[in-house]
């Protein structure tokens, strides 16, 4: 063996060495890794706390509600489970503090909550006021149809044109939002969500647009009632508020959130995805990254 050889030898060996020692320095107790953090930071405040406190909803399925046995569930929920995993090694180690959604901002700039995790569209106008997680979704406006329609995919809907008529929640912009993909249709601004639907289920008309969540959450869960036609457009991104000045917290949190929707630990995502929106998540493949 040249000196060439011994030398690239060496290295691999190295390598391997320094894959064993970052290996073990992941069982590191959480406890001490905390010392690392600014003395104000969040992180260092929660893990001393040893529970984590989270601002959301309960009355808003599939994002959070409670279920038939009392217990609140939902894509939220988990979200918050998921940040309590990664402190504690513990999903139960979690506070959730129900707010209105005008609190969502309030809460977390007062420090009466941790952290917001309530189905909250990201702006440049809310940043700034407070930091923005990485999505956990991407929401949109999808097609809610009755599976006895005859008109009940897109496609049958567009080639309706001005004779097919769509409900969707009174907005300034819910016209010009519907023509964006049917541009001919008859559209009817109805007041609340429960009527848009109400509005589908009566016929009076052939779809109700709204959001991509709930066309997937009913129509999963009810499929003699509802059926998703198959289109839906206007991304908008989910992600949990945070306060402002606070990189430690607000990388902790990204980071476990990259965790559990893209690297090694995806159970807990991967099962309310499919329990709230009745699809599998998408595959992820080793390589080059996606996320």
């Amino acid at each position: 063996m040249n000196d060439t050889s011994k030398r690239r030898e060496f290295l691999k060996l190295a390598g391997l060495a320094t894959a064993g020692v970052v290996g073990a320095a992941a069982t590191v107790d959480v406890q001490k890794a905390a010392a690392q953090a600014a003395p104000d930071s969040l992180l260092r405040t929660v893990l001393d706390r040893g529970k984590l406190i989270v601002g959301t909803g309960s009355t808003n399925a599939p994002w959070h509600f409670e279920n038939d046995a009392g217990e609140l569930v939902g894509m939220d929920i988990t979200m918050g489970r998921i940040l309590a995993k990664g402190l504690f090694d513990d999903p139960t180690m979690v506070d959730f503090v129900m707010q209105d959604p005008s609190q969502r901002i309030p809460n977390v700039t007062t420090n009466k909550v941790d952290i917001s995790i309530q189905f909250m569209t990201m702006t440049a106008q809310r940043s700034q006021l407070i930091n923005f997680s990485r999505p956990y979704y991407v929401e949109g406006i999808a097609l809610l149809t009755l599976p006895t329609a005859e008109n009940k995919t897109f496609d049958k809907l567009l080639a309706g044109g001005s004779a097919t008529r769509i409900s969707i929640l009174q907005n300034v912009d819910a016209e010009a939002n519907v023509h964006i993909v049917l541009p001919e249709s008859q559209v009817m601004q109805i007041d609340t969500q429960a009527n848009v639907l109400q509005a589908l289920e009566s016929k009076r008309v052939d779809a109700a647009a709204v959001d991509l969540s709930t066309v997937r959450w009913l129509a999963s869960r009810n499929p003699d009632r509802y059926f998703d036609a198959g289109k839906s457009w206007f991304s908008m991104l989910y992600g949990a508020a945070l306060r402002q000045g606070d990189l430690d917290w607000l990388t902790f949190v990204n980071a476990s959130f990259a965790t559990a929707m893209f690297g090694h630990e995806t159970a807990l995502y991967d099962a309310a995805f499919k329990d709230y929106f009745g699809l599998e998540p998408p595959a992820r493949h080793p390589g080059f990254p996606v996320i």
